[in-house]
């Protein structure tokens, strides 16, 4: 296996830095975060959510899966809103999965989220406070930009475990 890192590509290794730097970002907004880490089954970090709307809103962004505090794959997220809103910004997202029944929904990709509300933005005191819905909490905390939104839509994600990326090389 004296090759395998040879397979990881550039835009893994900027992913991963990306996942590295928002988790130091969250525990700094929250220092109750580390917390959170360390006692979850298991999370997501989408780094960099990319959302832009006029009326129509998509966003997207891409992160890595860890169980048990181990990188075990990457997922994306997709998500549409309809309804009164205007602008764009980036934002982190994290998903944390408090048993393996959660994650395993996750892993399986039957999981999606119908609103916004039930995120979290991130502030001190938030990470502890929060509790988790039917094994799932989230939270999220804004990079840049500016969004005005009242609307309706979902999140869609799709998860790949790390084996197959390696298969596929």
């Amino acid at each position: 296996m004296a090759g395998l890192s040879c397979l990881v590509t550039a835009a893994e290794e900027t992913l991963h830095q990306q996942v590295i730097e928002s988790t130091d970002l969250l525990k700094k907004k929250d220092s109750s975060f580390t917390k959170r880490f360390d006692e979850a089954y298991g999370y997501v970090i989408f780094p960099r959510v990319g959302k832009g709307a006029v009326g129509l809103g998509a966003a997207h962004g891409t992160g890595e899966v860890y169980e048990k505090g181990k990188l075990i794959g990457e997922a994306s997220l997709t998500q549409v809103t309809l309804g009164l809103q205007l602008g764009g910004q980036v934002y982190i997202e994290a998903i944390f999965f408090e048993n393996a029944k959660a994650l395993d929904a996750f892993k399986q990709n039957k999981f999606a989220l119908s609103a916004q509300a039930s995120a979290v933005a991130a502030a001190e005191g938030v990470a502890a406070n929060a509790k988790y819905q039917l094994g799932v909490a989230i939270f999220t905390m804004a990079r840049s930009g500016l969004m005005y939104e009242a609307s309706v839509g979902g999140q869609k994600f799709k998860f790949k475990p790390i084996k197959e990326k390696i298969n596929q090389s």
